[in-house]
């Protein structure tokens, strides 16, 4: 159970139509390693469960998201690892103080701002942190909300994400 939720966890390559057979009411992308322009499968999975079924990613599933609304990403020149780095709610004005540990950004300048809001950005360097579809259920931020170094500063996006898939 994640947050209230049931969980059943898939193997990554898991093609999208199989996921939608299951009947998932929401669909939530974890982390991992890579180059995330390297496994093009699973943006393009996500692509085609784009609008199907509410989405959430975080870090890997963050940058796989961006990808599959059509931005690109690209690799950082230092990456962020670690906690206590402040990310900044654009929705609320807050700062958080989050988990990271990546090595690869959605850039800002290939994201479809007429498609995709930036709803986070990370205050040290001003990459984006975190995006929501205008249209569709989906959003995704990059850091490690499960981490909370906060301790619990980012716990509110699962609770977010299980009201997406309440109001779907």
């Amino acid at each position: 159970r994640l947050s209230g939720m049931n969980v059943t966890v898939v193997p990554a390559k898991t093609p999208a139509d199989r996921v939608l057979k299951m009947k998932p009411d929401g669909v939530f992308l974890s982390n991992g390693p890579a180059d995330p322009a390297a496994v093009t499968y699973a943006f393009e999975n996500a692509r085609k469960l784009l609008g199907k079924v509410p989405l959430m990613g975080i870090c890997l599933g963050h940058q796989l998201l961006g990808l599959a609304v059509g931005a690109k990403t690209y690799r950082l020149k230092f990456g962020h690892h670690g906690c206590n780095h402040p990310v900044k709610d654009l929705k609320t004005g807050k700062v958080e103080i989050t988990s990271q540990n990546h090595n690869f950004a959605v850039d800002i300048n290939t994201l479809d701002r007429a498609k995709v809001d930036i709803t986070h950005i990370n205050l040290n360097d001003q990459t984006i942190e975190g995006i929501e579809h205008k249209k569709e259920r989906m959003f995704s931020v990059q850091c490690h909300p499960e981490a909370s170094p906060g301790p619990h500063d980012s716990s509110y996006l699962f609770t977010r994400f299980r009201e997406l898939i309440r109001k779907a």
